[in-house]
């Protein structure tokens, strides 16, 4: 079930949300926040670090949805009135990028929280743009203690 009672668009917002900051934020949309699910979004300027001939980069799929399972953790720090704590990707397996979006694409990423125990977060993530899945993988992220 959503938490959110509308999406949050609000870019300062979601930059304190997350350690990353400008020009290397890869989110800019919460759509969706439960225990177990986020759905965030990104429209990719053409400035962004990883943007080459009109298209954003593997490595940039790859940090969205990192970002988006940071973007997790910090808004339940959010909500607990607790600042969010630091973490690391501690593994990529299974990634998969089946096609890169173009500048100006709105991409949807969509984050499953498989296991959660003592700071360890293991996860199922999948980027979409228009209905088609871009990528996927499955990370392990850690909080710096």
């Amino acid at each position: 079930m959503n938490l959110l009672e509308k999406p949050i668009t609000d870019k300062r917002l979601l930059e304190e949300l997350v350690p990353q900051k400008p020009p290397f934020v890869m989110v800019d949309k919460l759509f969706y926040f439960s225990d177990t699910k986020i759905v965030s979004g990104f429209t990719i300027p053409k400035d962004n670090l990883f943007t080459f001939d009109s298209h954003f980069l593997a490595p940039g799929l790859i940090e969205n949805m990192a970002q988006t399972v940071a973007l997790h953790t910090g808004y339940k720090y959010y909500l607990k009135q607790q600042a969010a704590p630091v973490g690391y990707i501690g593994a990529i397996k299974k990634a998969t990028v089946h096609s890169l979006p173009k500048v100006n694409a709105e991409l949807e990423t969509t984050v499953e929280i498989l296991h959660d125990i003592m700071g360890i977060t293991l996860v199922a993530a999948q980027v979409c743009c228009d209905g088609k899945v871009l990528a996927k993988s499955e990370m392990k992220t850690a909080l710096a203690s």
